[in-house]
């Protein structure tokens, strides 16, 4: 696997990891429940801004449809909402009441796992032994970065967060059902409903709305590092199938440490350093992955961005100026043939 086929899971892991110390400095003056709306407005509402901006600027050009979601895809993308949109955010701030925030953190990464083992289990995504090697020790370096002794204390509110991180796993999983599609509309659509639900969840509650100059920057912090992100997030998804985008997506706590010493100056310990090299492991020998074997597509109909490539051989219905990569609604007839591949959005197949 290039580096360049990585970068979008890893662009998003850096954007989302560089939200948490920058979010962590509004969490004073801001309800937690309230903030995590106010980042998704701001993902929502900021993506929006881009599309419509995108929407008046781009000239017509057939070749470049960026049509909505298709209608047999609709479900996909409403469980994916309602499961990290709504579910995660509601279980994780009503865990936090009652947990301190050591154990919360060395919680929060199961989610990896979970995503990981959905895809594996129910979705049969391919996985070799050293793409499973390079998840346990991504998922251990994050266990290490978050460790303090004596901090992982299983309650009821440790229960919710594990189910958050079940509930985000799940959403996951179910977005890369839609990742072929317009990736700033899904994350759009994603932020939005979300950012709605979890607002008004939190005014419904008592929260109390933070000052503009607050409220601007966390609508700020949330279209960089939960738009964008998530917009990358769903292109790796197309591009990596879910366990390994989940994996280049769990060294984001790495990032997000490496800000908060440029922030809040210190020098980093010896747990960092064994948290980075093992993170460091596990996206090599993602990066180093080969897997190679004759498969079979199936036929299939759908729209995405791409090039003419081996799997792109196909007729246009329309005047086309053989401007690449462009995005249209077109159908792959079955072929049968070998090469280095990922479970990507044409790689589907079962083993």
């Amino acid at each position: 696997m290039s580096i360049r086929t990585a970068s979008p899971a890893l662009l998003a892991a850096l954007l989302f990891g560089a939200s948490t110390p920058l979010a962590k400095a509004l969490t004073g003056s801001v309800a937690p429940l309230l903030l995590a709306g106010l980042l998704y407005l701001g993902s929502g509402f900021g993506l929006a801004l881009v599309l419509a901006i995108r929407r008046i600027w781009a000239k017509p050009d057939p070749g470049n449809d960026h049509g909505g979601i298709p209608r047999a895809e609709v479900p996909w993308l409403i469980g994916a909402i309602l499961a990290g949109g709504v579910a995660g955010p509601a279980l994780l701030m009503t865990g936090l009441v009652s947990t301190n925030a050591a154990s919360a953190s060395l919680l929060l990464n199961v989610e990896g796992v979970f995503t990981a083992v959905i895809a594996w289990v129910v979705f049969k995504e391919n996985a070799d032994r050293q793409i499973v090697l390079g998840m346990i020790a991504i998922v251990a370096g994050g266990l290490l970065l978050s460790w303090q002794p004596g901090s992982l204390q299983m309650s009821t509110g440790a229960l919710l967060i594990v189910g958050a991180c079940l509930c985000w796993a799940v959403d996951n999983n179910l977005t890369r059902k839609v990742s072929s599609n317009d990736a700033l509309l899904v994350a759009c659509l994603k932020g939005v409903v979300a950012g709605l639900c979890n607002t008004t969840l939190a005014l419904m509650h008592g929260a109390v709305f933070p000052p503009l100059s607050t409220a601007t920057g966390a609508l700020v912090v949330g279209f960089a590092g939960y738009g964008v992100s998530l917009a990358l997030f769903v292109v790796a998804l197309r591009l990596l199938g879910t366990a390994r985008t989940g994996a280049y997506f769990s060294v984001a706590p790495l990032f997000g440490v490496l800000i908060s010493f440029v922030i809040w100056p210190e020098v980093p310990g010896l747990a960092f350093w064994l948290a980075a090299a093992l993170m460091a492991l596990g996206v090599w020998l993602h990066l180093r992955e080969r897997h190679e074997h004759e498969h079979t597509h199936e036929p299939l109909a759908h729209s995405h961005s791409h090039r003419h490539d081996e799997h792109h051989q196909h007729e246009h219905d329309f005047p086309w100026d053989g401007k690449e990569p462009h995005r249209h609604w077109h159908a792959h007839e079955v072929m049968v043939h070998k090469h280095p591949h990922y479970p990507d959005v044409h790689h589907r197949h079962s083993h």
